[in-house]
């Protein structure tokens, strides 16, 4: 019994390894989002790391978070003090897509087209409020001063303006596309694509990819605005 058994899981391997699909049960573009999340990877952690090793140079000279972000940028609130406050609102909004897009992908795994454009939506809206919010923060910092060449009276140094707005703008990019691809797979979705295709993976395959930018913007946050 247990040589017939062995012998099933042998036959099972080399089925498994023959070709024609994956031998590791995944599909091909989840594997493809996989590959392209983990080269992503090195590319802002390339960019943070430039950002450590320019920080703990100029230790003396350079800016305060607290000092840098301290306000709303917002005319309402023009004058108040309130440090992280808003970025505080931008990280939060990504949470709760965060959120979201796993209920869209739970949805799916139920072949449920409705609950995964009910959930799909809120993650856009979450997404589209967080650029807005980084529009506000980038115009607010660009009227005091700093830019991508220049140093603001609070900022100091150059190099604190470059590595912002390159990191936080390749950041905002990568949610920009997850906006538009989210747009598309909702539309997708409510028009009966994938009821069609039968299985709901691209839901999964793009919400690996949010996943993605909202844990990045985690260290972002870090550094930048806690660090």
């Amino acid at each position: 019994m247990a040589d017939a058994t062995l012998h099933h899981a042998e036959e099972s391997n080399q089925e498994l390894w023959a070709g024609g699909h994956s031998p590791f049960r995944v599909g091909y573009g989840k594997i493809m989002m996989w590959y392209f999340l983990i080269s992503d990877t090195f590319t802002f952690a390339s960019f943070l790391i430039a950002y450590a090793a320019l920080r703990f140079t100029q230790t003396d000279l350079w800016p305060k978070a607290s000092e840098v972000f301290s306000s709303i940028p917002l005319d309402i609130f023009h004058g108040v003090n309130a440090p992280l406050v808003f970025v505080s609102f931008m990280t939060f909004l990504l949470i709760v897509s965060s959120w979201t897009m796993v209920r869209a992908v739970q949805a799916g795994y139920r072949m449920d087209k409705n609950g995964v454009v009910k959930y799909l939506i809120p993650t856009i809206l979450c997404g589209v409020l967080f650029l807005g919010c980084q529009y506000l923060e980038w115009t607010h910092l660009i009227h005091d001063g700093m830019t991508p060449t220049t140093a603001s009276a609070t900022t100091k140094v150059t190099n604190f303006g470059q590595l912002f707005f390159v990191i936080t703008g390749f950041h905002g990019l990568h949610v920009l596309g997850g906006v538009v691809l989210n747009i598309w797979l909702a539309v997708a979705a409510w028009n009966g694509r994938f009821e069609k295709v039968g299985h709901y993976e691209m839901v999964e395959k793009l919400g690996l990819y949010w996943h993605f930018v909202d844990l990045v913007w985690v260290y972002v946050f870090l550094c930048f605005y806690l660090l």
